[in-house]
């Protein structure tokens, strides 16, 4: 705490007044101060305000991607079960193919063995009945 001198009316007024001064410089020193905190302040409000709308934005892509992703994981699962279906079912349909033709191809092996059968009958039989035509010319001489 300042202690004044005393003069004949009262305190030294040149005292008082540097006193005075010094007080207003430290009050005006203290308010600048003030004022720049205050900006500063309000400076870092809006910056964290900004990244608290960054983090925002960022949690609501993470959440799109997130459903995108599993979207995709689905139609990829659904493509994939459909891709399975027309190959099996394409595998039944070769297989019954190839059934089909092997039983032909069985069926046309007998009547082809069939038919090989006959023809050895008969020309078994013509070459006996050319067989006993030479044998009656040599009868016949």
């Amino acid at each position: 705490m300042k202690k004044f001198s005393t003069s004949f009316n009262g305190y030294n007024k040149s005292e008082v007044n540097s006193f005075v001064r010094d007080v207003a410089k430290e009050y005006e020193s203290m308010l600048n101060n003030l004022k720049k905190r205050d900006e500063e302040i309000t400076s870092l409000k809006q910056r964290l305000l900004q990244y608290q709308n960054m983090e925002n934005t960022l949690n609501k892509a993470l959440l799109i991607a997130e459903d995108t992703s599993s979207q995709i994981k689905k139609v990829a699962r659904d493509e994939s079960k459909a891709i399975i279906d027309e190959a099996k079912r394409n595998a039944s349909r070769i297989v019954n193919d190839a059934l089909l033709k092997a039983e032909k191809l069985e069926a046309d092996g007998e009547n082809l063995r069939k038919r090989i059968v006959i023809f050895k009958r008969k020309f078994k039989s013509i070459i006996e009945t050319e067989l006993e035509t030479i044998d009656s010319i040599d009868e016949d001489y």
